[in-house]
């Protein structure tokens, strides 16, 4: 399962039914579960922890050393979890004495030319189209899809079950549920779609775009709108988690539909 041509450190860790294609290259202290595939040319570089039935696809180099001129050498790892897809061309870097890691959880597809910057988080279940690049310190929350040639400012955290359309530019946190699209970039609706696939109710997505509605769309403050939601609003999980990723995002959220169109 090892093809001869390949190169394996003999200080790494390979599992069961490992896969490992010619030329690929795993160096020192790299971890490889149970079931998984390294392509042709991919690298595997030290410190990378890569779970069960997971994919590295040819010429993907995963655990470089992150593009941060305050990287100083120091000790930090890249966790791929489970089930994962690494598609062409990717690259993912490991973390900084900041955090320490780099994060892709299980269940996650990668498409080719996508770029994860040091001390990055993506969560379960995110779909990353063709040539997203993603800046260092990035959080992405679980069930989020973002479109291809996106790019995502340093910092940012997208929330879960958010979609993010093609070809955006992504400056500020996005919360989640959310559809978020236009230059600059603005809430365009609940992504109803998605969470219908996830087994949200009728009545859960309601209150979510309800939410919303007062959120992003009457254009009011946020201020404002945080304490008619918080006081009027029915009590709900979904409002719980909406109101705790406001209440978190010291970055600031991006734009609400009216807004954008005041600044039109």
């Amino acid at each position: 399962m090892i093809h001869p041509q390949s190169f394996v450190h003999k200080n790494a860790s390979i599992g069961t039914n490992v896969t490992i294609e010619p030329f690929a290259c795993i160096h020192d202290n790299a971890i490889i579960g149970d079931g998984s595939w390294i392509g042709s040319q991919a690298v595997v570089y030290g410190n990378t922890r890569i779970g069960k039935n997971t994919k590295v696809f040819p010429c993907a180099v995963v655990g470089a050393d992150p593009q941060d001129l305050k990287y100083n050498g120091e000790e930090t790892t890249v966790e791929i979890g489970d089930n994962v897809m690494i598609r062409e061309c990717v690259t993912i870097n490991k973390g900084t004495k900041a955090y320490g890691k780099t994060i892709v959880e299980d269940n996650t597809l990668l498409m080719a030319y996508v770029h994860v910057a040091h001390d990055c988080h993506i969560k379960k279940n995110c779909v990353i189209a063709n040539a997203v690049n993603i800046a260092g310190h990035v959080i992405l929350g679980e069930f989020v899809s973002i479109g291809g040639m996106t790019a995502i400012q340093q910092f940012v955290t997208i929330g879960d079950h958010s979609y993010i359309t093609g070809g955006s530019l992504v400056r500020k946190n996005v919360p989640p549920f959310v559809k978020a699209g236009r230059e600059p970039l603005s809430y365009v609706g609940v992504n109803r779609i998605g969470l219908e696939r996830r087994g949200y109710s009728s009545e859960s997505i309601n209150r979510i775009q309800d939410i919303y509605r007062y959120l992003f769309v009457k254009g009011w403050s946020i201020s404002k709108a945080i304490e008619y939601i918080s006081t009027q609003m029915e009590d709900s999980p979904e409002r719980k988690i909406i109101l705790d990723f406001i209440d978190q995002s010291e970055r600031g959220l991006m734009r609400g539909f009216q807004s954008l169109i005041s600044a039109d």
